[in-house]
């Protein structure tokens, strides 16, 4: 999903290099297009540069480059999300990774991708032994519960909602995950 920003026919310089020339060139029809021809070239470059804290913002920057700076905070998104909901991802991408693996950082990735009320329940607890080969922790195998309101359940790609639910939390938890209508 890229484009080529140098393409953009028509985009007009913001520092045309005739204008800062000496008076002796401005009389010169060759100069005049060749630097007419070289402004055209370095016009895309000059633009972009003077909108390059908007280029590493997400919620600003290009579609087609969101993916890219995806690529940079290390975070994965999917096509079928909407730009909307890859922006914010993307925005968000670093407080999700330092609460990757938490209650917290499930609920908050949910919720982005959602726009729903998520609650989460799991079987998950610490415990310890002084004794090797001591019993677990807990009743029946592990297990997370996510439980997700949203005004309207259509909005929702569940299968999608689930793979993601299922890609963030430890491979041996087993998942449910429950979309429902606000009452």
């Amino acid at each position: 999903m890229t484009s080529m920003r140098t393409a953009m026919a028509g985009l007009a310089t913001p520092l045309p290099i005739a204008e800062r020339l000496p008076a002796v060139y401005l009389d010169d029809d060759f100069t005049l297009r060749f630097t007419s021809a070289l402004d055209e070239v370095l016009a895309p470059i000059i633009l972009t540069l003077d909108c390059f804290a908007d280029y590493l913002d997400p919620r600003l920057a290009p579609e087609d480059f969101v993916c890219w700076l995806a690529d940079w905070v290390a975070f994965a998104v999917d096509e079928s999300w909407t730009v909307g909901q890859r922006r914010e991802l993307v925005a968000q991408a670093v407080q999700l990774h330092r609460w990757r693996g938490t209650k917290r950082g499930l609920a908050e990735h949910v919720r982005l991708l959602t726009g729903g009320d998520v609650d989460i329940a799991d079987s998950g607890l610490c415990a310890w032994s002084d004794r090797a080969g001591g019993p677990l922790p807990g009743d029946g195998p592990p297990q997370v519960v996510v439980r997700v309101r949203v005004a309207d359940v259509r909005d929702v790609d569940q299968r999608r909602l689930r793979q993601v639910v299922v890609e963030l939390v430890p491979a041996h938890v087993r998942v449910t995950v429950d979309v429902s209508a606000r009452s």
